[in-house]
């Protein structure tokens, strides 16, 4: 006997088909437009990799900072509003470190780099050469063995903009969609622009680009989501060089650090000053690998270096400034005879621009004495830490108030620190008090030196690294961080310009550095 249960289905089998296969479609075509949708909104930035153009940044990720509010300055979005992706949704690594870049007049930079033979007025140097190769100058000859082939060049240390805006171009969260960027970059090469009005130009010619710089910037909606907090500039010169304290003709530099609207912007230079708003990033040295694998062939050759030499110096004495200490270390260095090597860098004496002469001096000594010059810091900090050889500081300001993101805080891992800030506190002979150290410390304080080595130098612009983070990445995130710093603030009702661009009359002190711990 047929079952009746059995019976009415298979009479009605056809419909009952249908239906199944409606209700899969429905929810098949539910769950991709959700994934299609999750998609859209996470487009990231594609660069042109052979000219590191940004091609395409379209989002719809919720970062309208128009008005300075607590409520308004939200933290870049991580994931969904659940808290969770999406199914489907691509991760975007870009998110919290999208930089935009603004397009100036060339006047504040292309210009300056077409006009290179009149950058050194006063001089007789030609800037030109230093220009090729994006910045880096051109490649050294290495007939002596000393350097490594491809990788050094002819840098000069005050291209540091240059540089920095040429690896900028191929960094990989560029993007053309300002409301996502989470910092902009402003890429006025300041120190280029000083160099033309150095000597023989009144204060208000070498104040000029500076006013008209500002008011451009102040003129773009990108100003006014955080009046300029979210704005960088990076100058090759030392920060000193754009804080003119008055108008007098007499008074050097520019006042460009001054002007109310740069006070709402960081700037990273080669040396800081005693401003919140100033931050140090290292000398372009002449090491410019593009590959990991040359840093770590030319980190192994640093250890199996003979070093006969107990310390060196590189550099001139200042007579010129009554207390500086130059000239007592070139003294003990020549005393010290077989124990130390003097590289005399007074002007028509040995060429201290050639790599070659100072790498040989520093690959071949254990230390390296690192006294103020002109200023607190100087390139030979970075020279000595890519010959492995131990910088001997004797002055806070020269490297730990200066390079925070880049050398651990604990200096005394890396460096000796001897505190003679001027001839009135000497008392150290420098021969007996190095000879003390022990070789244990000696051999610990060199491999440390050994792996700062990527962290201080600035990588081809041509290529990427694999694994390592170079001075520019260690850069570009320390000055991302400070950005958010402020975000944080804004959200949490804080007033911003509290502390922002205040002055620090104890950063070059060793008050906020204890023991080096």
């Amino acid at each position: 006997m047929e079952n009746p249960i059995t019976s009415k289905c298979c009479n009605h089998q056809p419909w009952f088909v249908l239906l199944v296969f409606f209700v899969f479609c429905i929810e098949l075509f539910s769950f991709d437009y959700s994934g299609l949708t999750a998609k859209k909104s996470a487009l990231v930035t594609v660069l042109d990799d052979n000219h590191g153009h940004v091609i395409n940044t379209q989002s719809s990720l919720p970062h309208d900072f128009t008005e300075i509010t607590n409520a308004s300055v939200s933290p870049l979005p991580k994931t969904d509003e659940k808290g969770d992706l999406k199914v489907g949704t691509e991760i975007d690594s870009c998110v919290g470190r999208y930089i935009f870049v603004h397009d100036l007049p060339s006047r504040f930079n292309e210009d300056l780099v077409n006009n290179c033979r009149l950058l050194t007025r006063g001089t007789d140097k030609n800037m030109c050469p230093y220009l090729d190769n994006l910045g880096f100058g051109p490649e050294i000859e290495n007939p002596e063995d000393v350097l490594m082939n491809n990788s050094w060049f002819l840098t000069n240390q005050f291209l540091l903009e240059v540089i920095f805006h040429n690896k900028m171009k191929r960094y990989e969260c560029l993007t053309n969609d300002s409301s996502i960027a989470s910092a902009i970059y402003v890429p006025f090469y300041a120190g280029l622009d000083m160099s033309l009005y150095l000597w023989g130009f009144n204060t208000t010619v070498r104040d000029s680009a500076s006013l008209g710089l500002v008011k451009w910037l102040s003129e773009k909606p990108e100003w006014k989501r955080m009046w300029g907090r979210d704005h960088f500039l990076v100058a090759g010169r030392i920060a000193w060089d754009f804080r003119r304290q008055s108008d007098n003709e007499t008074d050097w530099g520019s006042k460009l650090r001054f002007l109310p609207e740069s006070k709402n912007m960081s700037m990273l230079s080669i040396e800081s000053s005693s401003w919140n708003n100033d931050y140090a990033i290292p000398y372009p040295t002449c090491f410019h690998p593009s590959k990991d694998s040359e840093i770590f062939r030319w980190q192994d050759r640093m250890r199996r270096q003979n070093r006969r030499y107990l310390f060196s110096f590189a550099g001139a004495p200042r007579p010129e400034y009554q207390n500086s200490i130059r000239g007592k270390i070139i003294d003990q260095c020549l005393a010290s005879k077989s124990q130390c090597k003097l590289l005399d860098c007074n002007y028509g004496t040995t060429n201290c621009d050639n790599p070659v002469n100072v790498m040989k001096v520093f690959q071949s000594s254990i230390f390296c004495l690192q006294p103020p010059g002109d200023s607190y810091t100087r390139r030979s900090i970075f020279d000595s830490i890519l010959a492995g050889c131990i910088p001997v500081f004797f002055h806070p300001g020269t490297a730990y108030a200066q390079y925070i993101w880049h050398l651990p805080k604990n200096y005394t891992a890396y460096s000796v620190y001897l505190p003679v800030k001027d001839l009135s506190e000497w008392k150290i002979n420098l021969n007996e008090t190095l000879l003390r150290m022990p070789e244990d410390r000696i051999l610990r304080l060199r491999e440390e030196v050994i792996k700062l080595i990527p962290r201080v130098v600035y990588a081809s612009s041509r290529s990427r690294s694999e694994t390592l983070e170079d001075a520019f990445d260690l850069a570009v995130k320390g000055i991302l961080d400070r950005i958010e710093s402020v975000r944080v603030m804004i959200r949490e009702g804080k007033d911003p310009s509290i502390g922002f661009a205040d002055g620090d009359d104890y950063k070059y002190t060793f008050s906020t550095y204890g023991n080096g711990n």
